[in-house]
C-alpha cells in the first residue's frame, strides 16, 4: 500500500536548493518572455543559475526547465519550442544535439517498490550529434548515444546505442518495426 503521508513529509531537497527553486521561479519570466533571437541572453541567464552552457547553444524561450543547475548543454546544441527539461537529476545534452519541439526529458522518478515512493534522480545523457524528435519522451537513467535518432513521439525507457534510430511506444530500433 502506498504511504502518501510519508512521501509528502519527506524532505527531498535541502533548504538552499528549495530557495534556488524559488529564485528560478521568479527569474523564469525573464527567460520565457525574451524574444526568440536572444539566444545569448538565455545562455547567460541559465549560467547564472548554475547550468553549463556551451557556445552557440540555441535554447528557445518556451522551453520549460525545472532546475537549471542540473543542466549541461553542449556547444551548438538546440532545444526547441515547448521542450520540457525536467532536470530533477542531471541532464546532459551533447554538442550539436537537437531536442525538438515538445520533447520531454524526465530526469526524475520514484521508487515504486517502496511504500513511501522516494524520489530517484538518475541522469539523462543525450550524445553529440543525436536528435530527439518532436514530442518524444526520454525517461530517467537513459543514454541516447552519439548520432542516434529518437523518432517523433517515441517513448524511450532504455538506453539507445550510438547511430541507432528508434521509434514507437515503447521505442524499438527502426529495423525491428
Amino acid at each position: 500500500m502506498t504511504d502518501i503521508s510519508a512521501n509528502r513529509a519527506a524532505r527531498k531537497y535541502p533548504r538552499h536548493l528549495q530557495m534556488a527553486r524559488v529564485l528560478w521561479a521568479f527569474a523564469t519570466p525573464l527567460f520565457r518572455l525574451s524574444p526568440r533571437p536572444l539566444w545569448g541572453w538565455r545562455r547567460w541567464l541559465l549560467r547564472r543559475f548554475g547550468a553549463s552552457v556551451g557556445a552557440q547553444a540555441h535554447i528557445y524561450p518556451t522551453v520549460r526547465i525545472t532546475m537549471p543547475w542540473n543542466l549541461t548543454l553542449g556547444t551548438e546544441c538546440a532545444v526547441g519550442d515547448r521542450a520540457i527539461l525536467y532536470a530533477l537529476g542531471r541532464i546532459e545534452i551533447g554538442t550539436r544535439a537537437t531536442i525538438s519541439q515538445g520533447a520531454h526529458l524526465c530526469a526524475g522518478t520514484h521508487d515504486h517498490r517502496r511504500a513511501d515512493r522516494p524520489l530517484l534522480t538518475p541522469p539523462i545523457h543525450i550524445g553529440p550529434d543525436s536528435w530527439v524528435a518532436a514530442e518524444a519522451f526520454i525517461g530517467s537513467g537513459v543514454t541516447v548515444g552519439q548520432g542516434a535518432i529518437v523518432g517523433a513521439r517515441a517513448v524511450v525507457m532504455k538506453s539507445v546505442p550510438g547511430g541507432r534510430t528508434v521509434v514507437g511506444n515503447p521505442a524499438r530500433a527502426l529495423s525491428e518495426c
